[in-house]
């Protein structure tokens, strides 16, 4: 009986990988360049970090309405904890069908992405916007934004996993509509909230679309090798058997 893990084997090396790597060299770039110059306190950069959380928080302490709907969305659907339970979840389901390497590749690239953001904010230091009225309040330093890194990264780990498991268009659409609602509704709300600056949540999404490109650039091209290789002694083993 063949293995679960042999839908996965592909050429080393895949000529698939050649639209993450990109992705990844892209989108990176910009995440470090948006890094300089929030770490640098660039003046236009800032001056419009500025007008967009005044112009927002004006609007939220006269919504308390929205504020609380806002609030729900940022605190239970798109919360952090909310993005790791679901990983769990799927981490739990890959294992449980044979899919150990890729469960654990999962696990990883969520975990790497959160020691990536603990780390930046720890780096960049740099403090959340202060209102004498907020409508809302959140720890830790403001870039990247959590939130915002978190929910990019765990929709984007089902989008790619649809497609590594052949789901039609249909679903990878649906996934991926989902996914960009997820991470443009998490980031709106982080910045209405006035918890975050609007580059906060861009650094955030921007480094969460390159951990997953890399991510999956770098399964294409070292894990099928791997677990084509135990695909086929467990099936040599199963056929050696009497």
């Amino acid at each position: 009986m063949s293995s679960p893990l042999r839908r996965f084997r592909s050429p080393d090396p895949s000529p698939r990988t050649a639209p993450a790597v990109w992705t990844a060299a892209v989108v990176g770039a910009a995440a470090l360049v948006l890094l300089v110059l929030v770490a640098a306190r660039w003046s236009p950069l800032m001056s419009l970090d500025r007008a967009v959380a005044d112009a927002l928080h004006r609007h939220a302490v006269a919504d308390p309405g929205l504020v609380q709907v806002s609030r729900v969305l940022t605190d239970w659907v798109w919360d952090p904890w909310t993005m790791r339970a679901l990983i769990a979840v799927t981490v739990v389901v890959l294992w449980w069908r044979g899919a150990r390497p890729l469960a654990l590749w999962v696990a990883a690239t969520s975990l790497i992405s959160t020691l990536l953001q603990q780390g930046l904010k720890a780096a960049v230091g740099r403090e959340r916007p202060q209102w004498p009225d907020p409508v809302d309040s959140a720890h830790y330093a403001a870039f990247p934004s959590g939130h915002a890194m978190t929910a990019v990264v765990t929709c984007g780990l089902f989008v790619w996993l649809l497609r590594l498991y052949g789901a039609g268009p249909g679903a990878r659409g649906a996934a991926l509509a989902v996914a960009v609602v997820s991470a443009i509704g998490v980031a709106a709300t982080r910045v209405y909230l006035g918890v975050h600056w609007l580059t906060d949540v861009m650094g955030g999404a921007l480094l969460g679309v390159a951990v997953v490109a890399l991510s999956a650039a770098a399964y294409a091209r070292y894990a099928p090798v791997r677990e084509g290789a135990l695909a086929d002694t467990g099936a040599g083993r199963e056929g050696s058997r009497p």
